[in-house]
């Protein structure tokens, strides 16, 4: 354990979100650092590399700073070098690769109010901003077979699947990119999906494209099915024809990701009681149930995390760095 050091703001998440929160905080003078457990934004990072934002890149900017890109909207590989430019450029205070184990309450002290422990070191700070978003948990499948080699739930580049029998769970953005990609490199491609048709919120430029690879027979799909199994060499899943196994090489489970709502309520943010478990924060200041503990981006959504994206969370930056800089100047 390192030394112990002071800060107004301890900004947790180095995602654009997080970005954008020591952006505001630098702006206001306010002494800050952002930690960081992975890469610089760790969730873009673990994209699948030809991924291309639904959003155009001029919705994607934080800080003023220009999105240049070549087509409206931005691939994986120029959001990557986006955020590290501003990074750079804003010379930012971050640490990357250390994750935050513990944040502990301090009653009896005149001047911080919350200690920060870390893989590396200790901290001090007077505020907390929670950017953590919610790349970091996987929904599993809770099958048999689930944690063999051959399956993931972070699909990266599909020429690895060439000439393979892939079998892809899910049916919306995730799962949608791999099976196309992955059928383009040769792969044998098979989608499981649990309702009767391709999602909704598929990007509108992918949805038609899948849809059109399915009747044409070019990619299977098992709709209304489950998998029950995994095994070396095949896959098996139910539906209302029984169970049928499929040979299989390698699994990309796109069953989407959750926000890591149990570290809220280890630090006393309170969440809602319903299916949402949404976080209690005031809307105008992004300040939780804990004085001091604020929150930015998709984690505010609790486990709705389709309703807040980079676009839509950006501003919370600057809701925040306002109430930290005037509840310090009083």
């Amino acid at each position: 354990m390192e030394n112990e050091y002071n800060y107004d703001v301890i900004i947790i998440g180095g995602g654009p979100i997080g970005i954008a929160c020591a952006l505001a905080c630098k702006t206001k003078q306010l002494n800050y650092l952002v930690i960081e457990k992975g890469c610089l934004v760790n969730s873009i990072y673990n994209y699948p590399q030809q991924m291309t934002f639904f959003s155009t890149s001029e919705k994607l900017e934080i800080g003023n700073i220009p999105f240049v890109c070549v087509q409206p909207k931005p691939n994986r590989n120029e959001a990557l070098e986006y955020y590290r430019r501003v990074a750079k450029v804003a010379d930012l205070n971050i640490h990357l690769f250390e994750e935050v184990e513990g944040i502990e309450t301090l009653k009896e002290t005149n001047s911080e109010h919350y200690a920060i422990v870390s893989d590396k070191a200790k901290y001090f700070a007077k505020n907390i901003i929670i950017a953590t978003g919610f790349h970091d948990i996987p929904y599993l499948l809770n099958v048999p077979g689930e944690d063999l080699p051959k399956v993931t739930h972070y699909y990266k580049d599909p020429h690895f699947y060439a000439f393979q029998n892939v079998l892809i769970i899910g049916a919306n953005n995730s799962a949608v990119d791999a099976a196309l990609e992955t059928w383009r490199k040769g792969a044998n491609v098979t989608m499981v999906v649990q309702n009767e048709e391709i999602g909704q919120r598929v990007k509108y430029w992918a949805r038609p494209d899948i849809i059109n690879r399915i009747q044409e027979g070019s990619i299977k799909v098992y709709y209304n099915s489950k998998v029950e199994s995994i095994s070396e060499k095949s896959v098996a899943i139910k539906n209302q024809d029984g169970i049928i196994d499929i040979p299989n090489d390698w699994v990309i489970a796109a069953t989407g990701y959750q926000p890591n709502l149990t570290f809220l309520e280890k630090i006393g943010i309170k969440l809602s009681n319903d299916e949402i478990r949404k976080p209690t924060y005031h809307p105008e200041t992004h300040e939780t149930n804990k004085k001091g503990i604020y929150l930015a981006g998709v984690i505010c959504g609790g486990m709705n995390t389709h309703s807040l994206f980079i676009e839509n969370s950006i501003e919370h930056a600057k809701l925040i760095a306002n109430h930290i800089e005037l509840n310090l100047t009083h």
